[in-house]
């Protein structure tokens, strides 16, 4: 699905094309370190090997260092997912794409920050390009 933006600049008016899908949110809150969601709240290792079942997920390797950003509030059942970017050996090609994983899938190696700020997630949390 390709969406149309419109931007107007003095003088001169360009129409890109933006490739993507808004994708269902998966949580209406996340925890964060902070009110933009920005740093870092720990570093994690994967206990585990996880293949993303679509494209807001990422594909983690079992010993993989995935640095986690933020974390969605668990609602209704629904499984709980932490987003972050794999950092280290291997998958080079998913380094620095964040993307949301399951919490139980990794160990917390090290807290830099407590996720103390609840924030509501956005339709751009879950888009996909």
């Amino acid at each position: 699905m390709a969406r149309l933006l419109l931007l107007s600049l003095p003088g001169l008016v360009a129409i890109c094309a933006v490739h993507g899908i808004f994708m269902d949110r998966l949580a209406s809150k996340k925890l964060c370190a902070d009110d933009e969601c920005v740093y870092t709240i720990s570093l994690a290792r994967a206990q585990e090997d996880f293949n993303a079942p679509d494209c807001r997920f990422i594909n983690v390797k079992k010993g993989q260092q995935i640095y986690v950003y933020s974390k969605l509030v668990k609602e209704n059942g629904a499984g709980e997912f932490w987003a972050g970017s794999v950092y280290g050996d291997g998958e080079e090609d998913e380094m620095g794409t964040v993307g949301y994983f399951p919490s139980s899938l990794v160990e917390e190696q090290h807290v830099y920050q407590e996720a103390t700020k609840e924030v509501p997630t956005t339709d751009i949390d879950f888009f996909c390009e």
